[in-house]
């Protein structure tokens, strides 16, 4: 039986995608390299800060260039991480009715710190537990991840699901144990998540409450 659910922040709790891509764009501006392509920027969103900018820096050519890009686009997207994001609409309340049965909690692979200042400021109360990339825990989706949030909630992670938008949120459900529900408002198609495997589908936040009616 599930006792705690456990959700992805970015393209599944908020869209955060403009604020990201607009830090980035100024990132690789500061190294002289062109902004990418918005859908290439989508597809890299998801398994952290550092492998975004390692790809876009690739992208533009400028392979030397990742340490300082990474640094500046960690300075840039720290001053401005909530101009632009904002949940989803529908979300928030489905997380109220959520939150009566079950411990929620977040988990993602963005840096830790900015984890938590978004989602203070947008979702504040709602989480018994939220975990962004920190140091000595690998990312999603290693099950370290997974297993990290579960003793965080003080649940064992058979008991968990997890929430997510992307493939990568669907391995870590699997890698550690949980059960996987994937939601196709978010930044990958639903092809794309169809083909991952997960245990259900959401294509509305309201959605989420008859996948949990357990």
């Amino acid at each position: 039986m599930t006792r705690a659910i456990v959700f992805d922040l970015d393209g599944t709790l908020v869209d955060s995608f403009a604020d990201i891509a607009a830090a980035l764009d100024g990132a690789l501006a500061a190294v002289g390299l062109a902004a990418p392509p918005r859908p290439a920027v989508r597809d890299w969103i998801g398994t952290g800060a550092r492998a975004l900018v390692e790809r876009a820096v690739a992208h533009g050519g400028g392979g030397g260039d990742v340490d300082r890009a990474f640094a500046a686009f960690r300075e840039l997207y720290r001053a401005t991480p909530v101009r632009d994001t904002a949940v989803y609409e529908g979300v928030a309340g489905v997380l109220d009715r959520l939150g009566a049965r079950y411990r929620l909690g977040v988990l993602s692979n963005k840096p830790h710190d900015l984890t938590v200042t978004i989602v203070e400021r947008l979702l504040p109360g709602r989480f018994a537990a939220v975990a962004g990339a920190r140091d000595g825990v690998a990312l999603k989706p290693d099950r370290a991840a997974g297993a990290a949030i579960a003793a965080d909630l003080g649940v064992a992670p058979a008991a968990c699901a997890l929430v997510g938008d992307s493939a990568v949120d669907i391995a870590a459900a699997r890698e550690a144990g949980m059960r996987a529900i994937a939601v196709t408002w978010g930044f990958r198609a639903r092809a794309e998540l169809v083909a991952a495997g997960p245990d259900a589908i959401a294509d509305d936040p309201a959605e989420l409450l008859a996948i949990f009616s357990d």
